[in-house]
C-alpha cells in the first residue's frame, strides 16, 4: 500500500508537492516512473536513501515518455540541486550529495530554489 506525503517549504509554508508517494524499497526505486503515464501537477515520487551520497540518488531516463523535474535534498532537508530530466537520457546526478530526491512534473522546478529547506512528515516510514 502506497504512503503519501505533502512536501512543504519549511520557511514559507508553501506546498511544493501536494501528493508525494514515498519510495523506499528497492522495487519502487527500480521502477520509478518508467513506462508510467504523465503525472497530475501536484503529484510525484519522493525517493528515500539511507545516507547523503551522489551515486544512490542518480537517475536515468530510459523508458520515460515525458520530461520530469528532479529535486535533490540532503539529510538536513536542504535542496542541493534541481534539474529538468529529459526522456531517454542515460544519467542525471546531483552536484552535491543528497539523501532524498523528488520526481515530479517540470513545474516543481519553479516552486523550489537551491538552498530551500523542505519538510514532510516521517520520511523514514516504510513504503512500497
Amino acid at each position: 500500500m502506497a504512503e503519501w506525503r505533502t512536501v512543504k517549504n519549511r520557511d514559507t509554508g508553501q506546498v511544493v508537492l501536494g501528493r508525494a508517494r514515498l519510495c523506499v524499497s528497492f522495487w519502487s526505486h527500480f521502477k520509478g516512473l518508467q513506462l508510467a503515464p504523465p503525472l497530475p501537477d501536484e503529484e510525484g515520487l519522493l525517493f528515500v536513501t539511507k545516507r547523503d551520497n551522489r551515486t544512490e540518488t542518480a537517475i536515468h531516463m530510459f523508458f520515460m515518455r515525458f520530461s520530469i523535474g528532479v529535486i535533490w535534498i540532503d539529510s538536513q532537508g536542504r535542496v542541493v540541486d534541481k534539474r529538468l530530466a529529459k526522456p531517454w537520457r542515460p544519467y542525471y546526478a546531483p552536484s552535491q550529495p543528497a539523501q532524498y530526491f523528488i520526481e515530479a512534473n517540470p513545474g516543481i522546478l519553479d516552486r523550489v530554489s537551491i538552498g530551500d529547506h523542505l519538510v514532510w512528515d516521517d520520511p523514514s516510514a516504510t513504503a512500497t
